[in-house]
């Protein structure tokens, strides 16, 4: 395959981007950016590989999909003949598949027909694959899907305690963030293969948070479920939730569907809770109770998580942290392994105040790592692996 892979991760009012080098066997980022949707229209900023370097415009034209398509043909294609590739982060793939796929009709229709399981993702992802297959039809495409990764897992570990008919429908338990824990996995085996090898979980704590158990690189279970709602409290989503609460919602207090998946989606998690911020750099700095109650609920939850992954693995021999808040929160990394200590997990202090890779002590029993995810990396690998088969 000839020419840089262009990475696309889509939302309802914006699309990020990553361009890489694939010349000699090696990806390199030489750019990414952003484009969003503003009250002046559409927002464009760029950064090369330094990132204190910021290019920045505002275009009077409002943000869809089919326009940010374009401007980015506009600046890396030009004819469409200079990109060798477009990869694109899908939420959802399905049951049944368990790895990228290069897009053709089929394939949209496929995916088309999974938007009722991810209705605030599924069909912003799918929005650019159409508009530049549309503009630059002879331009590869490949699908990466967040759900693949867990395709591993038991059928126990999928299945929801529900009529089986329902279970045919697509009712089951998918997990998300694949293709952050399939890059945690890989970069886990180069610093470290023994623990790789074993029992590892995998802690994805950001603006969107979940946690994998890995054997053996491998998922075995993970916290979220059917949606990406599932699971440890978020940035503004509720996290695990008794769907008797959703009952009583709407028979109870009135609201409308809407209003429920609103609510839990948006106005939840560690926003709702404190009152204050879904931004935990925020909280960490407020002085308000409710802020320092959403921390605590926050790693409270994280822990029992981690207990249940522990019984899913039979033990554990590694922690990861990575994401936004997993990397760059020693406070939230300490309070989840005081939460641990009963594994044997000992954090070392001062490396964990450093940032180190490895932020365990000599003596702990589980080994601690914090190692920085790099999904788009992960989508640009796998579009010029699936292009060169």
């Amino acid at each position: 395959m000839r020419g840089p892979i262009l990475v696309v991760n889509a939302g309802s009012s914006s699309l990020k981007f990553s361009l890489f080098d694939a010349a000699g066997g090696t990806l390199s980022l030489r750019e990414h950016g952003k484009l969003e949707a503003t009250g002046e229209g559409m927002r464009i900023e760029t950064r090369g590989q330094s990132v204190a370097k910021v290019e920045a415009q505002t275009l009077s034209t409002p943000f869809d999909h089919d326009r940010a398509s374009a401007w980015l043909l506009s600046r890396y294609a030009g004819d469409a003949t200079a990109l060798g590739a477009v990869g694109h982060r899908v939420v959802h793939g399905g049951p049944d598949r368990a790895a990228p796929q290069r897009v053709d009709d089929a394939l949209l229709d496929e995916l088309e027909r999974l938007v009722p399981l991810a209705p605030l993702h599924q069909p912003f992802n799918l929005a650019p694959i159409r508009a530049l297959r549309q503009q630059a039809p002879a331009l590869p495409q490949v699908a990466c899907f967040d759900t693949a990764f867990h395709r591993t897992q038991s059928d126990v570990a999928q299945a929801y305690a529900l009529p089986r008919a329902l279970t045919g429908k697509g009712i089951r338990r998918y997990g998300f963030h694949g293709l952050s824990y399939e890059f945690i996995a890989a970069r886990l085996a180069e610093v470290d293969a023994a623990s790789a090898a074993g029992r590892v979980i995998a802690l994805h704590l950001g603006n969107g948070a979940s946690l994998c158990a890995m054997k053996a690189g491998r998922s075995e279970a993970t916290s979220m479920g059917f949606t990406a709602l599932d699971g440890l409290p978020m940035g503004t989503r509720s996290g695990a939730l008794d769907p008797g609460v959703v009952l009583h919602l709407q028979a109870g207090l009135g609201m409308t569907v809407p209003q429920v998946e609103h609510l839990l989606y948006h106005e939840s998690g560690l926003l709702g809770v404190s009152g204050v911020s879904s931004d935990m750099r925020v909280l960490e700095a407020s002085e308000e109770p409710d802020a320092r109650f959403a921390i605590e609920l926050f790693c409270y939850r994280i822990g029992r998580e981690i207990g249940s992954a522990v019984a899913a693995l039979g033990g554990v021999d590694a922690l990861v942290f990575t994401a936004g808040i997993g990397e760059n929160s020693p406070r939230i990394r300490a309070r989840v392994c005081a939460a641990a200590r009963w594994l044997g997990v000992e954090l070392d202090v001062a490396a964990n105040d450093a940032g180190a890779v490895v932020v365990s002590t000599p003596a702990s029993r589980v080994k601690i790592y914090v190692i920085p995810t790099d999904e788009e990396k992960m989508i640009a690998q796998h579009t010029r692996e699936v292009l060169a088969a």
